[in-house]
């Protein structure tokens, strides 16, 4: 037994029917060329045959003295295989849309508490031959960005490589020191606070008196920002990363300053279309990773957030990319002055008020800190493969709480940014015309500056 992190016991303590607290990821493939009809089942066989656990891969909440819960962790050494990687077909015909309804109602449900929390499908079906894999993992075993990269690195570049790597047999890079315990880090960062807080402090105030931060509840409420269902809308699709980086180009601007306007751009013709754009601009949270390269497969969460106008109000495309861009720019500025316990404590400042959405009449009676997550997750830049099939599509999944019924979440996978729209089926109706609104909000933005 060991005891959790803070962080990654809200995480669980957090947790109802209404508000599953796993990321997920839906990876699309294509068998490769010659594949008989044969192949995923063997895929799935290989896949299952595989039984030597990491450690991360075999937590689940452990109770002690009686009952307490979600506190700590134990470790289950007779995992049922057969229960967390589960093969699943389509019905007839098959289609992209079939596939994200499955993927709709299995990234709806709870994770078992009594097992590892984790659970993975492989399916198959789709009219066109290619399969996919569904896999979600409980937010408090690990971060999401954690999760891609280990997943990422089950597949190879080599389209001639057959090989079939679990993702919970990979082994973990060595690390220099033994890592230190959870209360270990807790008594340090104790004494962090104490010593800290005055430049914490200072920083802060010269920050907000020069308008350089965008601090929580200063967004609109809009029919995003409800209490929410327990049943979830996924939606997905790809866009070339070239397409991106013409504008990012022309306009003198990061690749991610346009994500997030094509983002707001398909918000405010989404909102417009439900007549329910507010007068003043949306506000959204993005997630910034502060882990370290070796710090990948350490579990646990290690994110920090950022708060960024997305200028909804703007009828210009090329006006709104400006004030996201400055926007962005002034609070990175923000955090690249803090030392990274600095810019954590910022960071639970602009999240740590989601908590607060259960007290009773909390989100119906107060300004939401921000209207939505939008978050870009660094990917492969090369093309990959599994077992020699295809990656199409990486599609990321996340969890959605009261007062923030919608989160955006993009991967780069080679050629392409992969978007995965996660929403409330009962607060945002018609999700998937989201992906239309991205489509055309990029198109906006090529014509305004001239690509």
């Amino acid at each position: 037994m060991e005891l959790m992190m803070p962080t990654d016991s809200v995480f669980l303590l957090g947790e109802s029917r209404e508000h599953p607290m796993h990321v997920g990821g839906l990876a699309l493939y294509e068998p490769p060329a010659g594949a008989d009809q044969g192949f995923v089942r063997e895929f799935y066989d290989q896949l299952v045959a595989q039984q030597d656990f990491q450690p991360t891969f075999l937590k689940r909440p452990a109770t002690f003295f009686g009952g307490i819960a979600n506190l700590a962790w134990t470790y289950d050494n007779d995992l049922d295989i057969d229960y967390h990687v589960r093969r699943s077909a389509l019905p007839s015909p098959g289609r992209v849309r079939d596939l994200l309804e499955l993927t709709s109602l299995l990234h709806s449900s709870l994770l078992d508490r009594h097992r590892p929390l984790w659970e993975a499908y492989v399916i198959e079906g789709l009219k066109d031959g290619r399969f996919a894999v569904y896999t979600k993992m409980h937010h408090a075993l690990i971060d999401g960005v954690s999760a891609l990269k280990l997943m990422q690195r089950s597949l190879s570049p080599d389209p001639d490589d057959r090989e079939i790597r679990a993702p919970w047999g990979l082994l973990k890079p060595k690390r220099k020191s033994v890592p230190s315990s959870p209360l270990s880090s807790l008594k340090r960062t104790a004494g962090g606070v104490a010593a800290l807080a005055p430049s914490t402090v200072s920083l802060a105030r010269a920050a907000l008196f020069e308008q350089r931060v965008t601090l929580p509840f200063g967004a609109p409420r809009t029919m995003l920002n409800v209490k929410i269902g327990g049943a979830r809308r996924c939606a997905a699709q790809s866009w070339s990363v070239d397409r991106i980086k013409n504008v990012k180009k022309a306009a003198g601007v990061t690749l991610n300053d346009v994500v997030l306007t094509m983002c707001s751009g398909a918000l405010r013709y989404y909102l417009l279309e439900q007549n329910a754009l507010p007068d003043t601009p949306l506000v959204a949270m993005v997630p910034v990773s502060l882990r370290k390269e070796h710090e990948a497969d350490a579990g646990g969460n290690l994110v920090g957030a950022i708060l960024c106008n997305l200028a909804t109000d703007i009828e210009d495309p090329a006006r709104r990319l400006e004030i996201v861009s400055e926007s962005m720019r002034n609070n990175k500025q923000v955090f690249s002055e803090l030392p990274r316990f600095q810019a954590l404590a910022l960071s639970a400042m602009n999240m740590g008020s989601l908590a607060l959405a259960a007290v009773p009449g909390w989100v119906s009676s107060t300004s939401p800190p921000f209207n939505l997550v939008i978050s870009n997750v660094p990917g492969p830049h090369e093309q990959l493969y599994y077992g020699g099939a295809r990656l199409d599509g990486s599609y990321p999944l996340s969890a959605i709480v009261d007062g923030q019924a919608l989160n955006i979440t993009l991967v780069s996978n080679g050629a392409n940014l992969d978007f995965g729209l996660t929403g409330c089926r009962r607060s945002v109706p018609h999700l998937q015309r989201l992906l239309a609104h991205l489509e055309s909000s990029l198109k906006d933005l090529e014509r305004a500056v001239g690509v």
